[in-house]
């Protein structure tokens, strides 16, 4: 019997997205029954409730690295089902007896949320031509914002229709459980030639070594990392400063990321698109943290979920469009663009803290700091790659006087 039943790319595709969206549900959803989780542990200790954000982080950081050594070890069909199997771990958190099992099963369930992102970007490479590709690659990005919006708007009406947090909490990892064996029948569909049609070649290996001697993956993470250490920090601190536009980011995110897609599709430049929302982010970011006046923070708030998913389309498209490009070398990028990025976050979310406690409750210099941080985008444009046929980017000019 065969069961290599799925062959509709489309059908993979909203696999994909829909794995990907129930493991922003049960993150969030597990994220905001946390005060629940803790009461019905009789833990009261925030430095607990923090050392499981730390755990989650870690989980970011070393799943994301680590996800291309299990792509090229299992390929990524397997890689796949694995991340979706720890997603479905999270059953445990409404079910733990004690803090420890509880902080295993966020471990794990953000491993496998972690693996899961790397892996969209060899499954598109290698289901969908390269003139489809930024639509997915797109649709994909906003996968996170479209689970994490439904549950801040509707988490509550799910646990009256469930009768509890615990019984919501299990029907979204029981739903990811379901779609992992449901991905078990997607053909297993590679990619193993580094050009298509009559440049056909078999795909050169590209190591973690050679991806982290490679400049552009430097450029490339380091470009979004102020980025994300800023949306961490919106969803992390901005709340405790008294600025509550979070859920606003996320609704504008989502139309900001429809549009990126839209636009994408329409202009194949991407660098310009990155730059120029790149600085409206910066002053969008001012502009939130700093301002005296609801108007401007609701204003600055809409402009930033926009402006900051608007380019993503773009941005995560440019690998795919870089010469010699394969699923294995594709894998390797996302998996260290992440993982880089990640970290950088990381240290900015503890600085950031830190800049509040030593100012005793101050938030101006750490606004300031996450502010500069969020630069990263605007400048980082200058030096990444324009994969638009015939476009001349500074990048490009190096690399061509370098040939030379």
């Amino acid at each position: 019997m065969n069961l290599n039943k799925i062959n509709n790319k489309y059908l993979i595709a909203a696999l994909v997205f829909i794995s990907y969206t129930l493991f922003a549900m049960a993150w969030v959803g597990g994220t905001a029954s946390m005060n629940q989780i803790m009461s019905a542990m009789n833990i009261d200790s925030l430095a607990s409730a923090s050392f499981i954000s730390g755990a989650v982080t870690l989980a970011k950081i070393v799943g994301t690295f680590i996800a291309a050594w299990l792509a090229l070890k299992l390929g990524v069909k397997k890689a796949f089902f694995v991340s979706g199997l720890l997603i479905s771990v999270g059953l445990l958190t409404p079910l733990a007896p004690n803090y420890e099992l509880l902080l295993v099963s966020r471990f794990l369930m953000g491993l496998g949320g972690a693996f899961m992102i790397v892996y969209f970007n060899p499954i598109v490479m290698a289901w969908f031509a390269p003139e489809e590709r930024s639509t997915i690659n797109g649709i994909n990005a906003v996968a996170f914002n479209v689970g994490t919006g439904i549950i801040l708007w509707q988490m509550a009406n799910f646990n009256d229709l469930t009768g509890s947090w615990q019984n919501t909490l299990l029907i979204f990892s029981f739903a990811s459980l379901g779609l992992s064996l449901a991905w078990l029948l997607s053909k297993d569909k590679e990619q193993h030639t580094k050009d298509e049609g009559e440049n056909a070649a078999p795909a050169a290996n590209y190591s973690y070594l050679d991806g982290l001697k490679d400049k552009f993956n430097w450029v490339y993470a380091l470009t979004y990392s102020g980025i994300l250490a800023f949306y961490i920090c919106l969803f992390t601190f901005y709340p405790q400063a008294g600025i509550s536009q979070s859920a606003l980011v996320i609704g504008s995110g989502i139309v900001g990321t429809l549009a990126g897609i839209v636009y994408s599709k329409k202009i194949n430049q991407r660098v310009p698109v990155i730059r120029w929302s790149g600085l409206v982010i910066v002053f969008t970011v001012f502009g939130l943290s700093f301002s005296d006046s609801t108007l401007v923070q609701t204003l600055s708030a809409m402009a930033l979920g926009f402006f900051i998913f608007f380019p993503v389309t773009a941005l995560v498209t440019i690998p795919h469009e870089l010469p010699k490009m394969t699923a294995q070398k594709v894998t390797v990028v996302f998996s260290l663009f992440y993982s880089i990025s990640y970290l950088v976050a990381t240290v900015a979310l503890w600085a950031f803290g830190k800049l509040v406690d030593m100012n005793n409750g101050d938030f101006s210099t750490a606004f300031m700091l996450i502010t500069v941080l969020s630069s990263t985008f605007f400048l980082g444009s200058f030096f990444l790659p324009e994969t638009a046929k015939g476009a001349t980017t500074l990048t490009n000019r190096k690399e061509s006087s370098c040939e030379a």
